[in-house]
């Protein structure tokens, strides 16, 4: 199958805040977007000239959706494997049925790149509470982890030693759970390739990330790493994304930990929070590039122009006694604000994010951090 050219129709699963960002993309490159969501006023809805209202495992209304399409992407990677194959008998889902099921589950995931040879901290998959108490005890202190759902901190447990091990089985509440070694980490960093149908692949400069209870707080783009650390974990993410195949991007999330070695921690097969900053500093944004993935047209450059970070903006920052104060954050130069179009904001919710350019990688986190600490508002202070 050739390119889809601009003037067609993509189709989204998911129309939360990755697939408003993406469809807003598409729509400036001049395509037509249509959306599966469960929610009827998802963020993507202002974009999109029909949704269809349904649960993602709703294989008709995935097939509803794709009769009208002429090829589909995600910016969700909970779906259910019915619906993908339903949908792929009416036009190409990318990036497929099989790299989604390989990292929905993180059980499969963790066995499938500790299979192909790729780096993983020491983990094991528990299905009872006695067996978590083993693995608790064999690994030291740990992290159990739901191996369906569960993402933003949530559906996980610190386990501190095998007396904690009953306790979290029983709070996580899941028949399985993947139980993780707590490795000594340097820096969180992640990569994003983008891959073509026929094999060809771009990857974005390395992202430095900082997260607070499993939520990203604020990431840096590029990466300030010494030469080593990026061509290594640069490789490795090109590496997994061909060795799974992917159609589309891939976010590989990965650790450096204090003695150098570089270990995968998760992946995610979509736009990634880890990479707004792409919409500032790069020749070419994880949106425009998201859409020439699916679409099988030439990659655009990833390369960085300019330094960018970004900082969430949870929910937390509008449940104070007084409103964020956004004159003041976009005060600061160099600051740009970006909101999802949510309806109601709870606390941990991702509601937007504050991104800044600067003149190094350091600055440029500077200078947004500074934006989000003249919001006023409630909310935790990003470090």
């Amino acid at each position: 199958m050739g390119p889809v050219l601009p003037g067609a129709t993509i189709g989204f699963f998911g129309g939360g805040q990755l697939g408003r960002m993406a469809a807003m993309a598409a729509r400036s490159m001049g395509y037509d977007v249509h959306v599966l969501d469960p929610d009827p006023r998802c963020p993507a809805r202002p974009l999109a000239s029909r949704v269809v209202t349904a649960p993602l495992d709703d294989a008709d209304a995935a097939a509803d959706l794709a009769r009208q399409c002429d090829v589909i992407t995600i910016e969700i990677e909970r779906i259910g494997r019915a619906s993908i194959e339903a949908a792929e008998r009416f036009c190409p889902v990318r990036p497929g049925a099989q790299p989604l099921y390989v990292i929905q589950d993180r059980a499969r995931q963790k066995d499938w790149l500790s299979d192909a040879g790729f780096p993983v901290a020491p983990y094991r998959v528990v299905r009872s509470a006695a067996e978590c108490e083993e693995a608790a005890r064999a690994l030291g202190p740990v992290i159990a982890k739901t191996c369906m759902g569960g993402y933003d901190g949530r559906g996980q447990a610190r386990i501190e030693s095998q007396d904690g091990a009953e306790d979290a089985w029983r709070a996580l509440g899941a028949d399985r759970l993947v139980v993780e070694q707590r490795v000594d980490i340097e820096v969180e960093i992640s990569a994003l390739v983008a891959r073509l149908p026929d094999g060809a692949d771009a990857v974005f400069p390395l992202a430095l990330n900082h997260h607070d209870a499993g939520v990203l707080t604020w990431s840096v783009l590029p990466a300030p790493l010494e030469a080593r650390l990026e061509r290594e974990a640069t490789e490795l993410g090109r590496a997994v994304a061909g060795a799974l195949g992917v159609e589309g991007l891939l976010a590989v999330e990965m650790f450096v930990l204090r003695d150098g070695r570089v270990v995968v921690n998760e992946l995610a097969p979509r736009p990634h929070n880890t990479f707004h900053s792409t919409e500032r500093g790069s020749v070419t944004s994880q949106f425009e590039q998201c859409v020439r993935a699916a679409c099988a047209l030439p990659l655009g450059d990833p390369a960085s122009l300019v330094p960018a970070a970004i900082v969430n903006l949870l929910g937390d920052v509008w449940l104070g006694d007084t409103p964020p104060d956004f004159a003041s954050a976009l005060a600061v130069s160099g600051v740009r604000l970006h909101l999802y179009g949510k309806h109601e904001a709870r606390a941990g919710r991702k509601m937007g994010h504050l991104s800044s350019v600067g003149r190094t990688p350091d600055d440029a986190r500077r200078r947004v951090l500074d934006a989000y600490a003249r919001l006023g508002a409630a909310g935790r202070s990003p470090a």
